[in-house]
């Protein structure tokens, strides 16, 4: 049996029998967009398919560093977890559809878990908005694009060196490049056939500006499975770079030298038979998809705490670094906030070009889908299309990217539409978590400024 037709516990338990293999991989995606997770005896697993198993919440009541919150002041109907609860393990469900053999001669099957019942979960509560859409019948189809910094280093040389000096994996700035991807194939082809065999294939694969960067474009599928991949992707292109004596790269933006790095999102919406609602026949652009973009201009500024969710999001959030800095919308425009992709029926979609390398997927998608979903079902016509540059126009505050992270988190902890699609208990712990994460880098700062900090470099440029 082929371990991506897996649908259920069953199927599960046939397949592992079968297999030659004592233990299975099992990953929860914690609230930075981290895999988080541990070898399992497949007899353990196999009975954990059908009631699930415990897995501690402390991976929610942690940062990125492993240093847990701090939760003083914070009244208890707020938090998820903390000393308060005693970190219990929280009932967690294996996703049965999710399995991929693992290569690199593992011989262990990989499958990701979600937290049962957890408002915090972010696959979860990707789930949750793509819910509440499938009410009014409508659905949806996504891609991401990751932008990537390569280097001929360790994770251990990075730090040896304060992340001064490091060896770029190729030269210069030379974007699609056919010299450097061909001199380079067998890693190119490497990546690409990894990328195949994990059930997360890429459309495209080419070099960007920007010394050792590659971007990777992975293909269109149904938006649950997209933000799967788009996972998967960040994980496991990082394992197979360090088993090859490389380190990639997707903070945000790791050094002020070069333009930061995008995790673009594309997407579409359906009917309930399939039919793209984002299609027209005539060069006017459909209502349905001029209010979804009147829906990311107006809440997407409350919600990019979720698409922009370390400090260094913002530093990537600049004039003419090929980041937008506004809310601003056009039609094949790369300096706005969000692009329209005119195409035929299959192909005619929205870019959110705001989040950064470093964003959480699901998150990510789940903040572009809501904000969308508000303007179609609150019929919000957008501005005006941006033509030309976007960066040297003033546009209204209720219209600007926040300022930092801090600004960010206020703003989504204050918003009542953040609160009705996403729920209470999300908006009050992922917003206390970025007030942490704030207040943890001025801490680290004599005065905040717009450089990258040691601070940055040590939290994110290994594990983000």
């Amino acid at each position: 049996m082929n371990i991506r037709k897996l649908k259920s516990a069953n199927d599960v338990k046939k397949y592992l029998k079968a297999s030659k293999t004592n233990y299975v991989k099992v990953a929860v995606t914690d609230i930075d967009g981290i895999l988080r997770g541990k070898y399992m005896h497949i007899d353990k697993f196999i009975k954990s398919t059908e009631k699930g198993f415990g897995f501690c919440d402390v991976i929610f009541g942690w940062d990125s560093n492993d240093e847990l919150y701090d939760t003083k002041g914070i009244p208890e109907k707020q938090l998820f977890t903390g000393w308060h609860s005693g970190f219990p393990d929280v009932n967690t469900s294996i996703i049965p559809g999710s399995a991929r053999d693992l290569p690199f001669e593992e011989n262990t099957p990989l499958f990701l878990a979600e937290l049962t019942d957890a408002e915090v979960c972010p696959r979860g509560l990707l789930k949750k908005v793509l819910n509440l859409m499938e009410k009014d019948k409508i659905f949806s189809r996504s891609a991401f694009e990751y932008e990537f910094f390569l280097f001929s280093e360790n994770s251990h040389s990075i730090r040896e060196k304060e992340f001064k000096k490091l060896n770029n994996f190729t030269p210069g700035m030379f974007g699609y490049s056919v010299l450097r991807n061909s001199v380079e194939s067998d890693l190119y082809n490497e990546l690409l056939q990894l990328c195949i065999s994990m059930d997360m294939p890429l459309e495209g694969l080419h070099t960007e500006t920007g010394p050792g960067v590659l971007e990777a474009a992975i293909l269109v599928d149904e938006s649950l499975n997209s933000a799967d991949k788009a996972t998967l992707f960040k994980t496991f292109s990082k394992v197979m770079f360090q088993k090859k004596g490389l380190i990639a790269n997707f903070m945000a933006k790791w050094s002020a030298d070069y333009p930061g790095q995008s995790g673009h999102i594309h997407l579409s919406l359906q009917d309930e038979k399939g039919k793209s609602i984002f299609a027209s026949s005539k060069d006017e652009l459909p209502k349905s998809l001029l209010y979804f973009i009147g829906g990311l201009q107006t809440y997407m500024r409350e919600f990019s705490v979720m698409i922009a969710p370390t400090v260094n999001s913002y530093k990537r959030l600049c004039p003419g670094a090929w980041a937008p800095i506004n809310m601003t919308w056009g039609i094949e425009n790369r300096t706005c906030a969000f692009r329209v992709i005119k195409g035929d029926s299959n192909s005619q979609r929205i870019e959110n070009r705001l989040p950064g390398a470093d964003s959480n997927p699901y998150l990510a998608l789940a903040a572009t889908l809501g904000a969308g979903y508000l303007g179609i079902k609150e019929k919000i016509e957008p501005t005006e299309a941006i033509k030309g540059g976007a960066y040297d126009i003033n546009v209204e505050k209720k219209y600007q990217v926040p300022e930092n992270l801090g600004e960010a988190a206020k703003l989504f902890k204050n918003s009542d539409a953040a609160k009705k699609i996403f729920g209470n208990m999300f908006v009050n712990h992922f917003a206390n978590t970025r007030f942490w994460e704030h207040q943890e880098y001025l801490k680290s700062r004599t005065l905040f400024d717009s450089s990258i900090s040691n601070w940055e470099l040590e939290r994110y440029f290994e594990i983000i």
